[in-house]
C-alpha cells in the first residue's frame, strides 16, 4: 500500500504559528506535527511514503533529511496547488495501481492502522474507498457524515449552522485505484477531493471509526486543545 501525506497547505487560520512554519512541522509537545504521522506509519512498517511541499518546502526537507524513516520517504514539490485529487493525479505514477493510504497532515491522530486496513479489505461490495470517521467537538467546522446501517456514507454536511450530529469525516482515507480513472476522466490539472470526488462516490464509501484519538488542527483554537489533550513523549 502507497501512502500520500498531503503537506502542501498554507496554514493560514493558524498564524502567526506559520508564518514561518508550515503548518505539517508546528510543535506539539516539542515533536512536529508530521512526526507522529510517520511514527504511526513506521510502527505499520508503510514504507512508501509519499509527501507533498509548496509552502516553506525547504523546511520540510530540512525535517525528512535529518529523520531515520528519510529512506521510506519520496518528497514532491507542487509549483501551484493542485488540490486533494490534483496530486494523487499528478502522482499516479508513484502509486502504480495499488490502494491509497491518503492522510491529512494537519491532523494528530493515533488509531491502529491495521484494523482500517482491515476494515477497508473487508469492505462491502461495491465501496471503492474507506472513510476514517470520528467525534468531533466543533461539528459546525467540520464535514458531517451520515450513514446506513452498514456504515457506508449516505449524506455529507459540511461546516453547515446546524449538523445532524458530531459523526465527522476525519480526512484520512484508503482508496482503491479506481479513483485514480475517475480523476483521469475529469480532464483537469487542479481538482478538489471534498466537492469533486466525494459527492460522486456517495453511497460507496465505507468508514472506519477513530475512538482513539484525532483532531484537526486547523485553527489556533484546535490547536491549543490538541496541546492539552494529546500525551507528551514518554507518557
Amino acid at each position: 500500500m502507497k501512502t500520500l501525506l498531503l503537506a502542501a497547505g498554507f496554514g493560514s487560520r493558524l498564524r502567526p504559528l506559520t508564518d514561518h512554519l508550515p503548518k505539517c512541522l508546528i510543535p506539539i509537545h516539542g515533536k512536529p506535527l508530521l512526526h507522529f504521522w510517520m511514527e504511526l506509519l513506521s510502527d505499520s512498517e508503510i514504507n512508501d511514503i509519499l509527501i507533498n511541499l509548496h509552502y516553506l518546502p525547504e523546511k520540510v526537507r530540512d525535517y525528512i533529511d535529518n529523520e531515520i524513516f528519510k529512506d521510506r520517504v519520496t518528497l514532491v514539490y507542487e509549483n501551484e496547488l493542485l488540490g486533494t485529487g490534483g496530486t494523487l493525479l499528478n502522482n499516479q505514477a508513484f502509486f502504480k495501481d495499488e490502494s491509497i493510504l491518503l492522510i491529512h497532515a494537519d491532523n494528530l491522530s493515533r488509531f491502529n492502522i491495521g484494523s482500517f486496513i482491515k476494515c477497508h479489505n473487508e469492505r462491502p461490495i461495491g465501496t471503492l474507498m474507506t472513510m476514517m470517521t470520528f467525534c468531533t467537538d466543533s461539528p459546525r467546522s467540520c464535514g458531517i457524515v451520515e450513514l446506513d446501517d452498514n456504515g457506508i456514507v449516505i449524506k455529507f454536511h459540511e461546516k453547515v449552522v446546524n449538523p445532524p450530529g458530531n459523526l465527522a469525516n476525519g480526512a484520512v482515507y484508503i482508496l482503491e485505484p479506481e479513483i485514480i480513472d475517475f480523476l483521469r476522466k475529469l480532464n483537469r490539472k487542479v481538482i478538489d477531493f471534498s466537492t469533486e470526488v466525494l459527492p460522486f462516490y456517495l453511497g460507496r464509501i465505507n468508514t472506519f471509526h477513530n475512538n482513539i484519538y484525532h483532531r484537526d488542527i486547523g485553527n489556533i483554537e484546535s490547536y491549543y486543545k490538541a496541546l492539552q489533550e494529546f500525551p507528551t513523549i514518554g507518557e
